[in-house]
């Protein structure tokens, strides 16, 4: 079987192909059918904290998947309860939890039951943000090319000027239910919350009656250097949004939600797989291979020396290179899709953000080698002019 081939024959055509195809992982490395290595800078766009085939969640998911895969959460489970705890443990002030399958759905998930807790319609978002891409989400999401061909949207929605406390306090008035924010903008080109600004946001839906929301889908699970990102700025919001790595690959997300979350009785809201045995029990063995090898410690001290070795290029397409942790940003004078392909033929894998930043999601178990690689492929790629390379679909 030709696997390019097979999948262009099939695909529904809602993603753009790549001219190779990966067949396997391990750590931050993925290997194509040809048997060449790359390094992964962008773990699944933030999934594989933990890198790839992390044996302990390979043998967790062997494991239980001889005793049970799925459950209904009408039935109480040991591996969901285990979850439950751990995830609270980690989490105070926020001691409940709604399991899910995605981040669009942990999101779609808070905006309802926001609406539930208050009485209230009025979703209060920011620009730049990116929030998932079912309909409720991708109301609160900003960019208009995912916004656009399924307009109209979801009423009752505002968009603001994200780390700008004025637009903020002018946004939330006696209609809104939630103020939804990432603590790190992650799509819209790796824009850390400034301190005050996250503050004043929780202040603000304490003076109004509303609740925040954090969507930590990209940024959680020490992806910034803590555990979640909002633990930075010295708040507890009222529901956190989480998916991507939380369960080391597999497909899963939740809602941690705190005391403002109310009136969630039977029936209002479910999942058919959310919290499923098997998803949990790689969720368990993903947190604490987390803890045991103190990657946010890792990601920090790993990000701020990968962020010092490229702000030491001094290279003069660079306008600015920014992050939190191992979520970096490199923001370019031009368009970045030459350069990204370029990194790719250096077989280096990172994403944009946007038309001008290089997003670099690495594994946070990256070594300190394989950084220096990312780093000298930069240096080569963006000392070279590309915009020759470019084409109608980089522009």
């Amino acid at each position: 079987m030709n696997i390019i081939e097979t999948e262009l024959r099939h695909t529904s055509g809602l993603y753009s192909k790549q001219n190779f195809a990966i067949v396997r992982g391990k750590g931050a490395s993925l290997f194509d059918s040809d048997g060449n290595e790359y390094i992964d800078c962008s773990s699944g766009h933030g999934v594989a904290n933990l890198g790839h085939a992390h044996p302990k969640v390979a043998a967790a998911v062997a494991e239980q998947a001889t005793k049970l895969v799925t459950l209904f959460e009408t039935f109480p489970n040991d591996q969901r309860a285990a979850l439950m705890e751990k995830l609270t443990a980690l989490t105070p002030g926020l001691e409940r939890v709604f399991f899910c399958n995605s981040g669009t759905e942990a999101n779609e998930a808070a905006i309802k039951f926001a609406r539930l807790s208050t009485g209230r319609p009025g979703i209060v978002a920011a620009m730049r943000g990116f929030h998932g891409r079912t309909l409720g989400s991708l109301s609160a999401t900003w960019n208009k090319k995912y916004r656009e061909p399924f307009e109209p949207l979801v009423p009752e929605y505002a968009h603001f000027a994200f780390n700008n406390i004025s637009a903020l306090d002018k946004a939330v008035t006696e209609r809104t239910a939630a103020v939804l924010l990432e603590a790190v903008q992650g799509e819209g080109g790796v824009y850390p919350a400034e301190p005050d600004f996250l503050q004043a946001a929780r202040r603000i839906c304490d003076e109004r009656g509303a609740l925040l929301v954090v969507d930590e889908v990209q940024s959680g699970f020490g992806r910034t250097g803590k555990m979640f990102a909002y633990q930075h700025y010295d708040i507890v919001p009222d529901m956190v949004c989480v998916a991507k790595s939380l369960a080391g690959g597999i497909p899963m997300g939740a809602v941690l939600l705190g005391p403002a979350a109310r009136n969630l009785g039977p029936g209002l809201h479910g999942s058919t797989f959310g919290g499923n045995p098997l998803s949990c029990a790689a969720a368990v063995a993903a947190l604490t291979a987390i803890e045991e090898e103190d990657l946010p410690h890792q990601a920090a001290e790993k990000g701020a020396y990968l962020m010092d070795k490229v702000r030491a290029l001094n290279l003069p397409l660079v306008r600015e290179v920014r992050g939190l942790g191992l979520m970096v940003g490199i923001e370019l004078k031009q368009k970045v899709a030459p350069y990204i392909k370029a990194l790719q033929e250096k077989r280096i894998i990172a994403l944009n953000a946007g038309l001008t930043v290089i997003r670099l999601l690495p594994p946070l178990v990256i070594t300190y080698e394989q950084l220096d690689a990312v780093v000298a492929a930069l240096a080569e790629v963006l000392t070279t002019d590309e915009t020759e390379n470019r084409t109608e679909t980089d522009e």
